[in-house]
């Protein structure tokens, strides 16, 4: 397991456009389709990595709050299928099926949006507000697997219920930690 923190992507930073295929309906997903959506948060995950288990369930359990208040939500999985079959769009689909995603689960074959987002780890989460420009990106809360604290996603929900509110969101903003998101060979970015 390559443990590796986020970038921390400069708050500010208009969200990258994307336009990817949802794993579940077949159909493409832009960025564009959230533009009514007060927020949006751009989650990169993956199915294999132990700290995406770890925090799944209740990360789903936060699109179904949040989705409703107008926190748009959108997965990304960017991992080298070929090196990670777990992570194929056939066993996304089965997993947003298994857990009940109520958000698209886009396969970023290219990896090129994960490195528009400069996204390093699964998870690793970037938060929009209404212009689309970065709010929050960091960790979903403290927990990780085996230290023992609860799972809540509490730094990702006081986010977005700052953002919601039209509140400032503090500035210190702890890096998510996972895995590193498996590069293709010869596709590594330079800071990754």
């Amino acid at each position: 397991m390559a443990r590796r923190t986020s970038q921390m992507l400069a708050l500010g930073t208009p969200a990258p456009q994307f336009a990817l295929r949802d794993t579940v309906t077949g159909r493409t997903v832009a960025l564009a389709d959230f533009a009514a959506s007060p927020a949006l948060l751009v989650a990169f995950l993956c199915n294999h990595c132990p700290f995406v288990k770890h925090i799944l369930d209740e990360f789903v359990a936060f699109a179904r709050e949040f989705g409703p208040r107008g926190v748009a939500v959108v997965a990304i999985s960017a991992n080298d299928v070929a090196g990670y079959p777990a992570d194929s769009p056939a066993e996304m689909a089965r997993i947003a099926a298994l857990k009940g995603f109520t958000f698209p689960y886009l396969y970023d074959e290219s990896q090129q949006v994960a490195k528009a987002y400069r996204a390093v780890c699964t998870p690793d989460f970037f938060l929009f507000d209404r212009d689309r420009r970065l709010a929050y990106r960091g960790q979903f809360d403290g927990s990780r697997p085996g230290n023992n604290i609860p799972v809540t996603g509490a730094d990702l929900r006081a986010a977005c219920d700052a953002l919601l509110r039209g509140r400032p969101i503090p500035l210190e903003q702890a890096p998510s930690v996972g895995c590193s998101i498996k590069w293709k060979a010869g596709n590594e970015p330079d800071w990754a």
